[in-house]
């Protein structure tokens, strides 16, 4: 063999590695800017999970009962409502990468306050800024999907960017619990949030640095669509641009407010069921927490793959219903072992969600993407604001009520979607 053929073979060898690293990549939308996108929401939720769990025994420890912390839960899904229509605006205005690192910033002033507060009152005012990653980001992420990928890889991109956002949870709450267990509530949860802002620093660095500009245009399914031809739909008033959705979407819309109003009755409360009623501990409850994560990591991957091929309507019904069965679950453990049968449940309502989040940017005006999934937000956390309020009282009645109430709920939810959505809109 001689010099030639053998430089060839090298250079082969050398392009499948290529090819299948690409394939690889391309197999899990794993785009530069996706991959990017996707850092920072695995280092600021590696940061949140060590102490977001346990907030509203912060709350507690701060001085607030639980009808404060019933309001906390109001005040933060309020703020989620309002949050998201002006995040879409903003990130179709400057940027999907400048609206990420603005949105780091704001939650990262919101870290300091929540670590430095010396009573409950400065708690809410910490969750002013803390909500701008969790709610002001989701319509640039979102974006940022469905303008990186193609219709029939967006299930699994939102699979991607879920589990990056939800594999710390198999290890921060478990590390946040040891903390509390070293430090003392207080202290350990401070400690947490310092953290969670050196992390928010590093995506901030992270965002400048590695995001790849896009061009001024909009690649829908391979047209090219120029910003400058946005219709003046665009300057719409909001209820306006609520008529102007997609009648699928609205319908997918109404069943989610159904179903989030069932997490939101009940959500809250379950560290504080776990601890308070059942007896755990903050280590063993960061351990419930992981078998959760665990359980939604298993099904994402295969789930989202099934969906892209197969339609997206039967993983979107799974998942409304173990929302529905979580709550029940939860009221109905009486040890470790049943509560984290009840987690696992709680794990599973994750097998659609990244369809459903496909189904929303397949749906959504491609002119103004950004604003269209801020409105459905906006919308819907508007919509279960008083869910959490609600069961805070019914929980100074029996601690069970929000949990069997929320489950009720939920499976409505289900059958709206069940019997509303066609399936070819779900596809």
């Amino acid at each position: 063999m001689d010099a030639g053929e053998e430089t060839s073979k090298v250079e082969s060898r050398r392009k499948d590695s290529f090819s299948g690293r690409q394939g690889f990549k391309r197999a899990l939308g794993l785009e530069r800017n996706v991959a990017v996108m996707s850092l920072a929401v695995f280092l600021l939720g590696a940061g949140e999970e060590l102490w977001a769990r346990f907030m509203p025994k912060y709350l507690e420890a701060l001085g607030a009962g639980v009808a404060v912390i019933g309001l906390f839960g109001t005040a933060r899904d309020f703020l989620d409502a309002i949050y998201q229509y002006p995040g879409g605006y903003i990130s179709d205005r400057i940027g999907n990468r400048r609206a990420l690192v603005l949105f780091s910033a704001l939650a990262a002033s919101g870290y300091v306050i929540y670590a430095f507060s010396a009573s409950w009152h400065f708690i809410f005012v910490g969750l002013i800024f803390v909500m701008a990653w969790s709610s002001m980001a989701s319509p640039a992420i979102f974006a940022t999907i469905a303008e990186q990928l193609p219709r029939d890889r967006r299930a699994m991109g939102f699979t991607v960017q879920s589990i990056l956002k939800r594999v710390p949870v198999l290890i921060s709450p478990t590390i946040g619990g040891l903390l509390i267990a070293c430090f003392g509530l207080v202290q350990g949860i401070r400690i947490s949030l310092l953290i969670t802002t050196a992390l928010a620093a590093l995506a901030i660095f992270a965002q400048q640095r590695l995001y790849l500009a896009r061009p001024l245009s909009s690649d829908v399914e391979g047209i090219k669509i120029p910003f400058s031809s946005v219709p003046s739909t665009a300057r719409m008033k909001l209820f306006a641009q609520l008529g102007a959705m997609h009648p699928a979407l609205k319908r997918l819309l109404i069943s989610d407010i159904i179903v989030r109003t069932c997490e939101g009755m009940a959500g809250v409360f379950i560290v504080l069921y776990a601890m308070n009623v059942t007896g755990m501990t903050s280590f063993e409850f960061g351990v419930l927490m992981a078998v959760q994560m665990a359980t939604s990591i298993t099904v994402y991957i295969p789930a989202a793959w099934l969906a892209d091929r197969y339609g997206r309507k039967p993983f979107v019904i799974a998942t409304f219903i173990c929302f529905a069965l979580f709550p029940l679950a939860v009221a109905l453990s009486k040890s470790f072992w049943t509560l984290a049968l009840a987690f696992v449940i709680g794990g599973l309502r994750e097998t659609g969600e990244p369809a459903r989040k496909a189904i929303i940017v397949d749906l959504a005006d491609p002119n103004r993407r950004g604003r269209t999934v801020g409105l459905y937000y906006l919308t819907r956390s508007l919509a279960i604001t008083p869910a959490a309020l609600t069961g805070g009282l019914l929980w100074n009645i029996d601690p069970t009520i929000p949990f069997f109430a929320a489950c009720l709920i939920g499976l409505v939810g289900a059958a709206v979607f069940t019997l509303t959505v066609d399936r070819r809109y779900a596809a």
